[in-house]
């Protein structure tokens, strides 16, 4: 009996039979063994030996092939690296997962083992620069001396569970009915849902045939989205009847494989010129007029040839200026007047790939970015000096290939520009389970305002969006959608007594218009949402919220 337990603990070994001639280079394979950097009694401990029996065929020796175990980061046995629960083991070979800097680990980074959570702000640079005064002077009195107290929508009101078929990718809200939510997903389509009356649901699932990267309303009619997708086409959507036309298709032909394939990820619109910006893969700017719906001019490269152009952000106050970020590690700002290769106002550089660039949703003086470097980057004066940015922000957002790109996005309520909000990467434990908060950041000094989580969403949440005019935080975690409320006090709770609506989606809810009803028995079985435990929503009603607070 000891003997079997030992052999179930040893690594298999699998015995291929081959001819006698080849008995040589065996030898010196197993020769080549003895000298691996581990010891006899450590490998018995790692190994799980199963002994197949050995067939004496004739003129043929079996060879042996040991599956050991290996770094999932280095392919280097001898260690583990990874997520181990809430827990993240680095690589001794790599350096820290979060700050991208060696000499110590993920769990005792100096970025991390603050109070902030990862989050540890940098000094303001201090210039001489006479723009910079003019920019204190005239410029700067428009922003309000004393802050507003910030209001975080820290509790799920709401929520579509399995809402898209596969994993949401973007989100925009209404220009003017407060209650409709659109998304797109990695599919292609899109949803429309009154989280109002929360089963008024609608998903469009014949506009694009994959992922949809981005969507912006259109100026001269509310009802009427375009959207952008990486099967080349631009969208316009009529929201009422899900009709769509296509304006721009940059792959007339169809597949011609991956080296002539365009996808169209940047997207927006430029209201006073009248044109709507789209940019692909290869580095090309296309412009369309949305007045006429006609492509206008030639496409202009603005990055790097060959790489991916995936935001473009057009200035709310100067509209000649644009921004725009690819996979080029830079952010640049453009003239729209002079748009021509190579002749961008300012390029910002980055360590990585940037993920996001925008400019402060209402005096357009700032610029915020999203790199994979693991750093939020903030620039306090376009007219200043852009060489470095004013500070940068230590946080988690370096992610793999089956996630949506995380991007830190102003609060366009705030009017003092500083209150941003970002999916967190790195999980925390809270009470025994990984949670992946939602942070909220001060960027005008790297401070961490709240970071929200809930029990039940355990998995990513990359992909968020405030309400351009309500306290209302929007969430697409995997294929579901959430929608975050401020916690109402104790006396308002128990006068109205609301109970959070989720409604649960299942495999055939993708069609056009279908209304689903939530879930009963099924609801464990289905849900994704649910935390390790397979506690599900109801069950946990209690205890949806959990917010923690740092005190600037």
């Amino acid at each position: 009996m000891g003997l079997t337990r030992n052999r179930r603990k040893k690594e298999p070994e699998i015995f291929i039979a081959r001819d006698t001639e080849s008995s040589s280079s065996e030898e010196e394979e197993e020769e080549d063994d003895d000298d691996y950097p581990f010891s006899e009694s450590e490998k018995e401990d790692e190994a799980v030996k199963i002994e197949l029996e050995k067939s004496k065929a004739k003129g043929k020796a079996p060879i042996t092939v040991k599956l050991k175990k290996v770094c999932k980061v280095c392919k280097q046995p001898g260690h583990e690296a990874g997520f181990k629960g809430a827990t993240y083991i680095d690589c001794p070979m790599k350096p820290c997962f979060l700050c991208k800097m060696p000499g110590h680990t993920t769990m005792s980074c100096p970025h991390r083992v603050v109070t902030d959570h990862g989050i540890l702000p940098t000094s303001h640079r201090n210039t001489k620069n006479p723009i910079d005064f003019v920019f204190m002077r005239q410029l700067q009195p428009r922003i309000p001396p004393i802050k507003p107290p910030y209001v975080i929508p820290d509790q799920v009101h709401c929520a579509v569970i399995r809402y898209h078929s596969r994993r949401v990718t973007c989100l925009e809200f209404h220009p003017t009915r407060n209650n409709i939510l659109l998304s797109g997903d990695k599919k292609g389509q899109i949803g429309v849902w009154d989280f109002a009356k929360v089963y008024e649901k609608s998903v469009y699932g014949n506009i694009h045939s994959v992922q949809v990267n981005n969507m912006r309303f259109s100026p001269t009619n509310d009802d009427m989205v375009y959207s952008a997708s990486s099967d080349g086409n631009i969208g316009y959507t009529d929201l009422e009847t899900g009709t769509s036309s296509t304006l721009l298709n940059l792959n007339p032909n169809g597949w011609q494989g991956p080296t002539t394939w365009k996808m169209l990820y940047g997207l927006d619109i430029n209201s006073d010129k009248g044109l709507v910006l789209a940019a692909d893969n290869f580095g090309l700017l296309h412009m369309i007029d949305h007045r006429s719906n006609n492509v206008t001019g030639e496409p202009i490269l603005i990055h790097k040839k060959g790489s991916k152009v995936v935001g473009l952000d057009c200035n709310p106050v100067h509209p000649e200026l644009l921004l725009s970020c690819g996979n080029d590690h830079f952010a640049r700002i453009w003239d729209m007047r002079k748009l021509q290769p190579g002749e961008s106002l300012n390029d910002l550089a980055h360590k990585r790939v940037v993920n996001s660039a925008y400019f402060s949703p209402s005096s357009g003086t700032k610029i915020l970015t999203t790199s994979q470097d693991n750093r939020i980057r903030v620039w306090d004066s376009i007219f200043g000096d852009l060489d470095s940015p004013s500070r940068e922000i230590v946080h988690s957002h370096d992610f793999n290939r089956h996630l949506t790109p995380f991007k830190a996005e102003w609060d366009p309520k705030d009017a003092s520009e500083s209150l941003i909000v970002v999916g967190r990467y790195i999980s925390e434990n809270y009470n025994g389970a990984a949670l992946h908060p939602i942070d909220f950041i001060d960027s005008s000094n790297g401070q961490l305002v709240a970071e929200v989580m809930d029990p039940n969403i355990t998995t990513i949440t990359p992909v968020n969006k405030l309400h351009p005019r309500d306290d209302v935080l929007a969430s697409g975690s995997s294929r579901s959608l959430f929608i975050w409320r401020p916690e109402e006090k104790a006396e308002m709770v128990e006068e109205k007594k609301k109970e959070k609506k989720i409604v649960i989606c299942y495999g055939d809810s993708n069609k056009k218009g279908k209304k689903q009803k939530r879930g009963s028995d099924d609801e464990d079985e289905d849900d994704d949402m649910l935390s390790s435990k397979g506690k599900n929503i109801k069950a946990k009603a209690k205890t949806t919220k959990s917010t923690r607070r740092t005190k600037a």
